[in-house]
């Protein structure tokens, strides 16, 4: 039997993933011994960076790929060697033989689309007084996402604009959306931000698309999402060198079996290289869903679901445009959008809600390599060539349940179908072959999500967005941290923590605050 030796730590961390190295990090800093415990052989989660294609040098962004809720000062305070990309193109979304373009470098390129596009410049000034809108909203509410949890009395007044407020936490999206847009597809666009890894559509009564479009507009105070320059495991190779520079241990092939506390001291039971041992630690931060973690507690959960689909793709060259008035390196730079009008999305939701897979799949792509080449080795990009990243919507986890295989061949040909709609060759022919003669493309369902990387139900914010705001009792320090568990020693640090989703790493900052702040309490 193998042993790590030490088998007593103020912290242990429960998942290596990006926002688990973020707490590690933080608390070694603050001198805590640290033991992170991580499932795979490699740290960083979802976010990392793979050589997916069998001989071909190109470091994808394999399952989150963008990023925007990371907070500047994370970045500062672990001295992570880091950094991100702004694209200059928030989208484009074809219409008929031409399509929609956002420039953010161009109003009056902007307000020329929105008029071709849509028969006047109504919906682009409506356009410009909603982002205002969205604008001032981010540059508020998103410096106190790494700060103690407001009351929702006390982020009301944060965001101090009414109308704002009324638009965004009160009624269902869609209301506002159409209250102040006219077109069909200038609407879709809009409500992409709350749809993405989100299964509802833009009436719900419970406001989830809401918390989902809030998350998406707000990050950075700005809500760009801008490109992880050398690719998203670049984000997490620093932090895990920053956690090991820090004093803090990561095991790596360590799958955690079991929690136990007496909510003073936890015990955490795990597996590698087929020895179990056991140590415990005075906390336990869990980078793992609320679901995993009351399976390692013994207790009940209700497992959430996924509804997205993943594709990798690389093209030995980008492929041309019905509409041939733009440049396809303009095209896909920013959000291309596929089959994303409001009535679109709405008519996919209905048909995944009835049990069948979406006829004409709404998805929306982007490419890495026109913002940051550095993911492609010299060779590749002296040829030419590109990467894609396809995500899709209202494809939840139920769908392939009875036939995972069939349903995912099905699910990826009407998606691709659908992006042929809008090219003039189709998607495959522009695909690169790997070392074995196979074309370069990887699709990821939710069920193979949860079984590759530990998604329950393929979730990839690990359970239902919340507002940033207390909704219940703040009887611990933790609880107003926003990750508290029913166990004052066994803290959330991942996506599931309340202000979690996204690739961010405020789950990790917080926990770690919370964790600081309780023992400087008791010291």
């Amino acid at each position: 039997m193998t042993h790590t030796g030490r088998t007593q730590y103020d912290v242990v961390v429960v998942g290596g993933g990006h926002n688990g190295l973020v707490a590690a990090a933080y608390l070694a800093k603050a001198g805590r011994s640290v033991l992170v415990l991580e499932r795979q052989d490699h740290t960083g989660g979802a976010a990392v960076s793979e050589r997916v294609f069998a001989g071909v040098d190109a470091r994808l962004s394999r399952f989150s790929y963008l990023v925007s809720l990371l907070p500047d000062r994370i970045v500062r305070d672990l001295g992570l060697r880091f950094e991100t990309r702004k694209r200059r193109i928030s989208s484009y979304t074809p219409v008929g033989e031409h399509g929609l373009l956002v420039d953010n470098g161009s109003a009056a390129g902007t307000r020329e689309s929105f008029v071709e596009t849509t028969g006047s410049d109504r919906d682009f000034e409506a356009w410009q007084r909603f982002y205002a809108m969205t604008g001032q909203l981010a540059q508020r509410v998103f410096p106190t996402l790494t700060q103690p949890l407001p009351t929702r009395a006390e982020l009301q007044r944060t965001v101090d604009d009414s109308a704002a407020w009324e638009a965004v936490f009160e009624r269902p999206l869609g209301e506002s959306v159409e209250a102040a847009f006219t077109d069909d597809t200038v609407r879709g666009v809009v409500l992409t931000d709350a749809l993405i890894g989100t299964f509802t559509h833009a009436h719900d009564r419970s406001l989830l698309q809401n918390r989902c479009f809030l998350y998406h507009v707000i990050g950075g105070g700005t809500g760009d999402w801008d490109v992880p320059v050398g690719g998203m495991g670049a984000l997490t190779d620093a932090l895990a060198d920053a956690v090991r520079g820090a004093g803090a241990r990561i095991l790596t092939g360590a799958t955690v079996t079991g929690i136990e506390t007496d909510d003073v001291t936890a015990e955490v039971r795990y597996t590698r290289a087929g020895a179990e041992e056991t140590v415990h630690a005075r906390h336990v931060l869990v980078n793992a869903a609320p679901y995993e973690l009351a399976h390692l507690l013994g207790e009940e959960a209700e497992k959430p679901e996924g509804a997205q689909l993943k594709i990798n793709m690389l093209l030995r060259r980008l492929p041309a445009l019905r509409d041939t008035t733009i440049d396809p390196r303009t095209a896909f730079a920013g959000t291309f959008h596929i089959a994303e009008s409001a009535t679109q999305l709405e008519h996919a939701y209905r048909e995944a809600v009835s049990g069948r897979l979406p006829s004409a799949p709404p998805s929306e792509i982007y490419c890495h390599t026109l913002t940051d080449p550095s993911i492609l080795a010299p060779e590749l990009i002296e040829h030419g060539m590109h990467t894609l990243t396809l995500f899709g919507l209202h494809t939840p986890a139920r769908l392939f349940a009875d036939d995972p295989r069939g349903a995912k061949e099905r699910l990826v040909d009407a998606t691709l179908a659908q992006l042929d709609s809008v090219l003039a060759e189709p998607i495959r022919d522009c695909l690169a072959t790997d070392a074995n003669g196979e074309p370069c493309l990887e699709a990821r369902t939710p069920v193979e999500l949860e079984q590759e990387i530990g998604l329950p139900g393929g979730h990839i914010f690990h359970a239902d967005l919340s507002f940033p705001y207390l909704t219940g009792g703040a009887d611990t320090l933790a609880a107003r941290w926003g990750v508290g568990t029913r166990h004052r020693n066994v803290l959330l640090c991942g996506a599931g923590a309340v202000r979690g989703g996204g690739v961010s790493g405020i789950g990790g900052h917080n926990a770690a605050m919370a964790v600081l702040a309780v023992t400087a309490a008791t010291e």
